[in-house]
């Protein structure tokens, strides 16, 4: 696929990559490689200029408005920034997303408690994201993402406003999320966060991608 910005920015140019059903990958590159593109494109944030992308069974290229929110109930997303709303509860914000997406109370009351158990925040239900550590406000947006049961989880930056300690706790709790069969991709320009892992790396640089395969990382100590 090829995206081409207004401005003339050629953010991707030929870049082709397929996820296995159950896969765990890491999408690197430095700042302005065209990792954040890539995510916008997977979520049908913005359109590619040419070429076509299947995502949860949805041909993302050429969805209409109206069928958004059902692929973004089959992809979540985990932001570097958390973007929870202060004022409301941890069980509030993770119930926000069922919400947006035509949940029922019933299915929101039956969900939400055992998410919050899977991220090891069942007992901070009712405190503010003010109240919590960076870690576990991390810990809220994984629940969020993962609250609609999605095939696909985008994480993008997960890691990047923590400690070793806290980014190694997020890094094994997306591990145990993609154990219980959902594909993950964590999109990071982290290299140490990498080499915890033997997983496929997929490296993307100028808009291209220069490496695909198992294991290792890298060779561009810049990222």
């Amino acid at each position: 696929m090829f995206k081409t910005y207004a401005n003339g920015t050629k953010a991707l140019k030929s870049v082709s990559f397929s996820l296995k059903p159950g896969e765990f990958a890491f999408l690197v590159g430095p700042s302005g490689s065209g990792k954040s593109t890539i995510i916008k494109l997977l979520i049908g944030e913005v359109a590619p200029t040419d070429g076509g992308i299947a995502v949860a069974g949805f041909d993302v290229s050429a969805i209409k408005p109206r069928r958004l929110p059902h692929l973004r109930r089959r992809v979540g997303v985990i932001f570097q920034d958390f973007r929870l709303i202060d004022k409301k509860t941890v069980y509030e914000n993770v119930a926000f997303a069922m919400r947006a997406v035509g949940a029922s109370g019933q299915q929101i009351r039956q969900r939400v408690p055992y998410v919050l158990d899977l991220v090891g925040l069942d007992m901070k239900a009712n405190a503010l994201p003010t109240e919590l550590s960076g870690g576990e406000q991390q810990r809220v947006a994984v629940a969020r993402a993962l609250v609609n049961n999605p095939g696909l989880i985008v994480a993008d930056e997960p890691t990047g406003n923590l400690d070793p300690a806290r980014s190694l706790e997020i890094l094994t709790l997306l591990q145990k999320i993609n154990e219980l069969g959902t594909t993950v991709l964590v999109v990071t320009h982290e290299k140490s966060l990498v080499d915890k892992l033997s997983r496929r790396v997929i490296a993307i640089d100028g808009g291209r991608i220069i490496s695909d395969g198992m294991g290792g990382y890298y060779n561009y100590e810049e990222f």
